[in-house]
């Protein structure tokens, strides 16, 4: 049992460090990116460029969001294996390997192809749905992370009060 505490440990630090790169993304560096004529003087980063910065900063966390797909769907089918089921966990997770991968897999490689074509590809109507998409499954991603490592936050805790 002490074996498990260490992984259990060690996947929660995991959710709650995923969950603050998803906040810290999201709700400060992208609006600092974005807002550069409002904090810069002598130097001005369009919006184009601005888009370059951040989908490099987002292309490099898909990596992170990778490892936390495998992590999550090896922790959550071990537990679901060894009997240890819970519907809110089960759905959370299944969300959360989805929102990761669809981020890192469909919607910024496919920002990062339309923004290698140029501005012009970049201003097209489906540039800004591909990119409200991605915002949207960021979002949800950021739920699902919460819900999971509170559940299982919660789980953990009702299982060594058993003990």
């Amino acid at each position: 049992m002490k074996k498990n505490i260490y992984v259990d440990f060690s996947y929660l630090i995991m959710l709650a460090a995923t969950f603050g790169g998803v906040i810290v993304l999201g709700a400060l560096v992208a609006p600092v990116i974005f807002n550069t004529d409002k904090i810069l003087v002598d130097m001005l980063m369009d919006k184009y460029n601005a888009g370059i910065v951040m989908g490099e900063i987002f292309h490099r966390f898909s990596y992170w969001l990778y490892a936390v797909v495998i992590a999550v769907f090896l922790y959550e089918a071990a537990l679901y294996k060894t009997g240890q089921r819970d519907a809110i966990a089960f759905a959370s997770s299944a969300v959360v390997l989805f929102t990761s991968l669809m981020f890192s897999g469909v919607y910024a490689p496919h920002i990062l192809a339309m923004q290698a074509l140029g501005v012009e590809a970049t201003q097209s109507d489906t540039f800004e749905n591909i990119h409200i998409a991605s915002e949207i499954d960021f979002k949800i991603l950021a739920v699902a992370l919460l819900v999971l490592f509170i559940r299982r936050l919660m789980l953990l805790r009702t299982a060594q009060a058993s003990f």
